[in-house]
């Protein structure tokens, strides 16, 4: 893993360990924490499910598996940052860590529909919004606080939205929000809240610092305040690709050559192609597209290309069910926190 920070840990692997599989194993799937990571103990958890409801509700993760269907769902967590590396070339980005472009993993969540709690506790006339708090504290807030957020209650009631305490058939490692997390899928990772013992049904947004304050989209020329209510607030994920293989900078014989990447649009829309190109952008060539294992999990591609002697640039972009097509460069979405870089991928070969 590429350690960004080790408190709060924060890392991701190298591109090739995302490769040739749909599901990430768990000790390549990347860790974007915003606090150290708490220290639980499963038996005496408890979720508090409360605020605009009629029958508020304490549960043990034990209570919601007997209570509750059992469910899983395959889905993609991206970060907000993913690929702000490529926005860091452009201009500087301090206090920001650098991500590449695998902060992004796709993971068999098994939970209990997040839908069923909400209707077991009765959602009262006037509530727009969902708020998930959990228990570890960060320092990056002023006063220093719980990590949190909300997304709207239209969401929260789609049966995709877990709380869950499994990952690829195993229980959640502490470091990925064990004994339980919310799983949003088609939405920025941050709204995916681990280690959450606190749920409040609102009739407005969250106003904690990760949602009023930060993973919000800034005009190039903002100053980062972080002031309540700046920007834009970041929900659905853009669609994004990039490259997993070969890696970046690598030497091959003149001639054809295979790469391989992965490419994901959030909400409900889905990837629909990917074209690469080996001349700058001239001419395209339309990727192989792996299948896609559920509405909310990326698709893996791949496609040969020529590759000339001395260096080249390859460019891959994504189109997704929506006809959205990727930016071409990093410039035209480079914002002050780093946040969607979604433009054209970039892989530089050698051909010798």
């Amino acid at each position: 893993m590429t350690v960004h920070s080790e408190l709060p840990y924060n890392a991701e692997p190298p591109r090739g360990a995302l490769a040739g599989t749909t599901l990430t194993p768990v000790d390549a799937f990347y860790c974007r924490n915003h606090g150290p990571v708490p220290e639980a103990d499963g038996s005496d958890w408890r979720l508090r499910v409360g605020g605009l409801v009629t029958t508020p509700l304490t549960l043990s993760p034990a209570e919601l598996a007997a209570r509750f269907e059992v469910c899983s769902e395959t889905a993609t967590l991206q970060c907000a940052g993913n690929r702000r590396a490529g926005l860091v070339a452009v201009r500087d980005i301090p206090g920001e860590a650098p991500w590449g472009p695998t902060a992004t993993a796709t993971a068999v969540w098994t939970g209990v529909r997040l839908a069923d709690v909400l209707a077991a506790v009765g959602v009262v006339e006037g509530a727009s919004d969902v708020e998930f708090v959990g228990t570890d504290v960060s320092d990056a807030a002023d006063p220093p606080q719980e990590f949190g957020g909300s997304v709207p209650l239209r969401k929260a009631r789609m049966p995709e939205v877990l709380l869950a305490w499994a990952m690829n058939g195993e229980p959640l490692t502490p470091v990925h929000g064990a004994p339980l997390r919310v799983v949003v899928p088609g939405y920025i990772g941050a709204r995916s809240v681990k280690w959450v013992d606190r749920i409040e049904v609102r009739d407005r947004p969250s106003a904690n610092f990760f949602q009023a304050s930060t993973y919000r989209l800034l005009p190039p020329d903002a100053p980062v305040t972080g002031t309540p209510g700046e920007g834009v607030e970041l929900g659905l994920v853009a669609v994004n690709a990039d490259f997993l293989l070969p890696d970046d900078g690598s030497s091959h014989p003149a001639g054809p050559v295979t790469v391989a990447g992965y490419a994901f649009a959030g909400g409900d829309r889905t990837v629909v192609r990917v074209d690469v190109s080996a001349d700058g952008g001239a001419t395209w060539s339309q990727a192989d597209l792996g299948e896609q294992a559920s509405t909310w999990a990326w698709r893996h591609w791949s496609a040969t290309v020529e590759l000339p002697r001395g260096e080249t640039e390859v460019l891959a972009r994504a189109w997704d069910s929506s006809a959205a097509l990727q930016p071409e460069r990093p410039e035209h979405v480079w914002n002050p926190k780093g946040y969607v870089n979604n433009s054209w991928a970039r892989l530089r070969l050698h051909g010798a």
